[in-house]
């Protein structure tokens, strides 16, 4: 299979470790996965979770972007509910014009928080409702339009693509001519309706694509074997389990899951979240790879993977592109249609 594979990073804060760790990690992460071959890198944004520490998205880009030389680095995604358009048009045509064609502006229609943190960035107890993210959408768009007046926003256009869990986003990037990048990692039950709506939905853009392109970020924790593969994701999945439960902490070890004291709504919460996942040795990635892709006919995979251990993490990634045989001088530009230069397959 010949489809591009990239990187979901949520800077991970482990127990035992600090943010600072987590930041440095990532440029690591990001030179190690460009050797392997991966084609972009994208920093997701979430607030006032002890475990995650990308959430200046647009900084951690930046110093991404400068520790690489070939990888597409960008937001997976900017949650525009939380920010202006032109703030958000100021700081990707900053990056787009000091890295250029190698730059990617994903939307998010979610908070990423808290209610209180969100009211606190926005600096107003008002949400944005589903009318006006299109507007947002738009509005940001036209302020990188060349001939515009935000500098250094115009004529610095870096792609834009719409993220989504649901099929709201799914059918607006579909009538938008976007790219859309689909949460199966967080809600696989959605997965493929949502790629359907897109493609029924999809209409060609003169700013846009001539063809719908659909990527699906997966949660993957591969190792030497099934049994190590699962006790690495463990913590990931208590960690999930507080924060569905209101308790978000840092990333735990695998010592402290396997010690948790689990009851069984616990542990059939865990189940249904894991039941999306890639798990385990190489053989059974490849095989739980192979027919998502299949399942889905994803134009691209975005891999996320959260372990405790750095090294575990980078193994993880070296795992899976030796699986796909990657390419080691994977290229600046494709993937996206009209949006890139270059084709997106290959």
């Amino acid at each position: 299979m010949s489809l591009p594979f990239s990187v979901l990073d949520l800077a991970p804060v482990a127990s035992g470790s600090t943010s600072a760790q987590a930041l440095r990690n990532t440029l690591d992460l990001a030179r190690h996965v460009e050797d392997l071959g991966y084609h972009r890198y994208w920093l997701a944004e979430h607030h006032r979770m002890p475990g995650i520490a990308s959430s200046a998205t647009a900084v951690v880009i930046g110093q991404v972007a400068a520790a690489t030389s070939r990888l597409r680095v960008g937001s997976g995604g900017i949650m525009l509910p939380n920010h202006a358009p032109m703030v958000v048009a100021e700081q990707f045509g900053t990056l787009e014009a000091l890295f250029p064609a190698r730059i990617d502006l994903g939307l998010g229609r979610a908070p990423g928080t808290d209610p209180a943190t969100a009211r606190a960035l926005r600096r107003t107890p008002d949400a944005l409702s589903v009318d006006d993210f299109p507007e947002q959408v738009h509005e940001l768009r036209a302020y990188f339009e060349d001939g515009g007046t935000v500098t250094p926003a115009a004529g610095n256009r870096p792609p834009v693509w719409l993220l989504g869990s649901s099929g709201y986003s799914a059918q607006l990037a579909g009538m938008l001519g976007l790219p859309f990048a689909f949460a199966h990692h967080f809600s696989a039950e959605n997965t493929l309706p949502a790629l359907a709506l897109y493609r029924e939905s999809f209409r060609p853009s003169a700013d846009g694509l001539s063809e719908p392109y659909a990527m699906i970020a997966v949660s993957v924790t591969a190792a030497a074997d099934d049994a190590t593969a699962e006790r690495l994701a463990r913590p990931q999945a208590l960690s999930f389990l507080r924060l569905r439960q209101g308790r978000p902490g840092l990333l735990p070890s695998p010592e402290e899951a396997d010690a948790y004291p689990y009851t069984p709504l616990d542990r059939e919460v865990i189940r249904s979240r894991q039941d999306a996942q890639v798990v385990g040795g190489p053989e059974t990635v490849r095989r739980k790879m192979d027919a998502l892709i299949e399942a889905t006919a994803a134009d691209e995979v975005m891999v996320t993977t959260m372990v405790h251990d750095h090294a575990d993490r980078r193994r993880s990634y070296e795992i899976l592109a030796g699986l796909y045989d990657l390419p080691a001088e994977a290229p600046v530009s494709g993937g996206a249609g009209r949006q890139e230069a270059g084709a997106a397959r290959g």
